[in-house]
């Protein structure tokens, strides 16, 4: 739980100026990730550029990944965290993809083995759809190892 710092122009382009609430464009664009958002609302401020998700999710995956998919829409500049994960998991770190980084490189600085890069890969899906389209101000899922 708390109160997440993301770059507010980096990200995909969700939030248009016209066709809906910028909620109901968020919940659409979650959907269509196809995260599992069930049990979870999801309400957006665009004056202060804050999402706000509460609610209860089964696992602590299932709520990081609407916490990253939020802050990586562009115009959310912060998420506050009011999720609580059922499943007891420890929290991933995160981090913020600078130029020139690969998840080789990423795998290699928070594991300590460029091989590792699957597993971020993976725990980042479905918003990555390749491993080798990452770009600077993403932020990233670094689950513990197993």
């Amino acid at each position: 739980m708390g109160l997440f710092d993301f770059i507010k122009s980096a990200g995909e382009k969700v939030l248009a100026t016209a066709g809906g609430s910028p909620g109901a464009q968020i919940a659409d664009h979650l959907r269509g990730k196809g995260l599992n958002t069930e049990g979870v609302t999801v309400e957006f401020d665009p004056v202060s550029s804050e999402a706000k998700i509460s609610g209860r999710t089964a696992t602590q995956a299932d709520r990081e990944k609407i916490r990253v998919a939020l802050g990586n829409i562009a115009g959310v500049e912060k998420v506050a965290d009011e999720v609580e994960a059922d499943d007891g998991t420890a929290e991933s770190r995160f981090y913020t993809v600078k130029s020139g980084d690969t998840l080789g490189k990423i795998a290699k600085e928070m594991y300590g083995n460029a091989g590792k890069y699957p597993v971020i890969f993976e725990a980042n899906q479905p918003m990555l759809e390749n491993p080798d389209k990452i770009y600077p101000g993403q932020v990233l899922r670094i689950p513990p190892l197993d």
